[in-house]
């Protein structure tokens, strides 16, 4: 039988009280006996939302619901989802709803279930945070970022708690809570300034690299700073003594953390605490939010608000100021100024617990929501509109294969996903046959998913000195590329450099390293790789939309490699290495015109100068020459570069007229067990006779119709 239980209490801060009474129902009903058996009852009092195991679903559920229904109405104008999540609490609350009518029946016990399902998100979103972080790069950080990431802490720091001292003159006891709220107010979030990166996709960007250090260095201060308020907070009520025992508590706890808990949770789902817990716990903060709360607020809490604002401001002039003074450019700087004074979930959770435990008032718990909602909001769509970083290929002149010379050293970059892209790739390299007089500087990049850790990683393999990193990343392929560079000694130079980071930031890395090194050439692997018999062996997609983002966004020319046997109508394209009794290795280009088609050209004859290599160009001509989009630049362009071929003792050059897409398909059928290697330019959305009818068949856009 239920009985029910009620207790008061009443609570004091900085002179004012609160006293409340809560009702609670015991034994709480948890499982329904069902919805059938609720109707055919007699006793009609009972409703299905009586239980907590089925009003919490429904709160689940109503919160999802309406999260994604205000999300897709402000994602379009830049607002985070943590703000949707945020607005989604304050609507069901009471504020808006009163206890009876609310959508998600809001009770006392029932904000206690969601609640700490939330605050259960919470923690382990904190713990996970925590087990992302590589700390040694704080070792790592360049002077611009330890700078930044103190500076943006101490200085603010130093600035609310003068102002708040001007304001309210207090004794010791004022000045311990006080300096516990000013490291609130002045520190930095890294899980915070993490996700509005990743969501802005510049994790990887000059910019997102210095941001993320600086954070990193800021939150392990504030961390710092917080735990020795708390432990000074200790000393003082409970003595010296029990002051020691935390600490020495504390210490235990890290070494558990580091070399027990932190290698277990690098296993753990993240998406089920971002994508179902956490979003609960931003929710339950709003709920908490009321605007009945500013009526009764007092002197104490304009002067935390207003130091919480002169922390705001000091810590973006902060952050404004240095990397001025690091001569950084000025959209740049005001960029970086508005990531580190970023707020979020972190913030608010922290405001939210400390409401709970009665360390702030709710009127302050109202106001610095409110400075949370604005600079959440704020933040993103200002850095979007001030930082780019595409823009710095727009003014980067892109080149190419043609405008180097033969005996010009060719820069290349060849990216390896998995092991089994090695062997294709130094194949590909050795029958190209790089001698002295036509030498290949090649850049091997290895690409890994960035997984268990929440800072991406660049490092450079250097040859005479250890890795910047103690974990063994793309040993194997180093290895592999520095014998393939003793095989060909003086003819090729080989660096080899790592990168970790998310799929869809990958290009950054790519792009990045190509402008760098002023690279005229990438050589990216195909997506799908083939068994011998035609059979798939397998397919990544992430690496196909990789290769979109290159061919896109690259400042040089793009190759994509299909490797393995792949039949079509019984025919198909040749392993480069296949068991051939010809000593020669034959190369065939498919030349239809175009700046492409020139390129691929240009690619072939640089790779032909060696005698064992024979190069034939079949230039496929429409027997109609209506429907011919080619300007007339392209036409002399063309001309050009076929009478050099066609002079030329050294390649073979074949002309052959076809009507339409499905005669050059058959002749290209008809010729492809000919050769081991063909090469085709791309013609992305470019329409003529000869492949006319191939659109609409060609299932990988990135290669080119003639390749579909």
């Amino acid at each position: 039988m239920a009985n029910g239980n009620s207790s008061s209490y009443t609570t004091g801060m900085e002179g004012t009280k609160r006293s409340e009474e809560i009702c609670l129902k015991f034994p709480p009903n948890v499982i329904s006996p069902g919805l059938a058996a609720l109707l055919v009852q007699k006793d009609k009092h009972e409703k299905l939302m009586d239980y907590s195991g089925p009003r919490l679903h429904f709160q689940m559920v109503v919160i999802f619901v309406l999260t994604q229904i205000i999300h897709s109405l402000l994602k379009k104008l830049g607002f985070p989802l943590f703000i949707s999540q945020l607005l989604a609490g304050i609507l069901l609350s009471p504020m808006v709803f009163s206890d009876q009518h609310s959508l998600v029946n809001i009770s006392e016990e029932s904000v206690a279930v969601l609640g700490t399902v939330g605050a259960f998100g919470f923690v382990f979103f904190l713990f996970l945070s925590g087990v992302k972080m590589d700390l040694s790069l704080t070792l790592k950080s360049g002077k611009k970022a330890i700078c930044i990431g103190l500076l943006t802490v101490v200085v603010p720091l130093v600035s609310c708690m003068t102002t708040i001292k001007l304001l309210h003159e207090e004794g010791n006891e004022f000045s311990n809570k006080s300096f516990f709220l000013a490291v609130t107010y002045s520190g930095t979030s890294f899980p915070v300034i993490h996700c509005l990166l990743s969501d802005l996709k510049i994790l990887n960007s000059e910019l997102g690299r210095l941001g993320l250090s600086a954070a990193l260095i800021g939150d392990m201060l504030t961390l710092f700073l917080t735990v020795f308020s708390l432990w000074v907070k200790t000393g003082f009520e409970k003595g010296r003594k029990q002051s020691l025992i935390d600490f020495g508590l504390a210490m235990l706890f890290i070494v558990i953390v580091v070399f027990v808990l932190r290698p277990v949770m690098k296993w753990m789902l993240d998406p089920v605490i971002s994508g179902l817990f956490l979003p609960i716990f931003a929710t339950t903060c709003g709920l908490r939010f009321d605007l009945s709360y500013f009526k009764n607020s007092n002197l104490f809490a304009y002067h935390q608000v207003l130091g919480a604002m002169v922390a705001l401001i000091i810590k973006f002039g902060v952050s404004l100021l240095v990397p001025l003074l690091c001569k950084m450019p000025t959209r740049d700087s005001l960029a970086l100024a508005f990531i580190m004074i970023s707020k979020g979930i972190v913030e608010m959770g922290s405001y939210s617990i400390m409401n709970d435990n009665r360390v702030i008032s709710e009127d302050i718990f109202a106001h610095m929501t409110i400075v949370i909602i604005l600079v959440a909001s704020i933040v993103p769509i200002l850095v979007k509109r001030l930082y780019d970083p595409s823009r710095k290929y727009l003014c980067f002149q892109k080149r190419t294969i043609m405008n180097s010379r033969l005996n010009q050293e060719l820069r290349l970059i060849v990216c390896v996903h998995v092991p089994g892209n090695v062997n294709s790739i130094i194949n590909q390299l050795n029958a190209s046959c790089p001698t002295r007089e036509s030498s290949i500087a090649l850049d091997v990049l290895h690409l890994i998913k960035l997984s268990g850790q929440a800072t991406p990683l660049f490092i450079t393999h250097d040859k005479q000195k250890k890795t910047l990193s103690s974990k063994s990343y793309s040993e194997n392929v180093a290895v592999a590329f520095e014998q393939f560079e003793r095989d060909n000694w003086g003819a090729v130079s080989v660096n080899v450099f790592t990168a970790v980071s998310p799929p869809n930031l990958m290009y950054e890395d790519i792009c990045n390293l190509a402008m760098d090194r002023l690279t005229s050439f990438i050589l990216l692997p195909f997506h799908r790789r083939w068994y011998i018999d035609g059979c798939i062996e397998s397919e990544d997609q992430t690496v196909r939309t990789l290769n979109f983002d290159i061919l896109e966004k690259a400042p040089c020319s793009v190759g994509i490699l299909v490797e393995g046997r792949r039949h079509l109508k019984g025919s198909g394209i040749r392993d480069p290495l296949s068991s051939d009794n010809s000593s020669f290795y034959n190369i065939a280009v498919i030349f239809l015109g175009g700046q492409d088609d020139r390129e691929a050209l240009a690619l072939a004859k640089r790779i032909s100068q060696d005698k064992s290599v024979r190069l034939t160009v079949i230039h496929l001509k429409a027997a109609n020459s209506l429907g011919i989009i080619l300007t007339e630049n392209d036409r002399m362009l063309d001309s050009a570069v076929l009478n050099d071929v066609k002079q030329s003792v050294c390649f073979t050059y074949i002309e052959e007229h076809v009507n339409d897409g499905p005669e050059t398909s058959n002749f290209l059928q008809s010729i492809v067990e000919d050769y081991q290697l063909i090469i085709v330019g791309r013609r992305y959305k470019t329409k003529d006779p000869q492949t006319s009818g191939l659109q609409e068949w060609c299932e990988f856009q990135e290669i080119g119709i003639i390749l579909c």
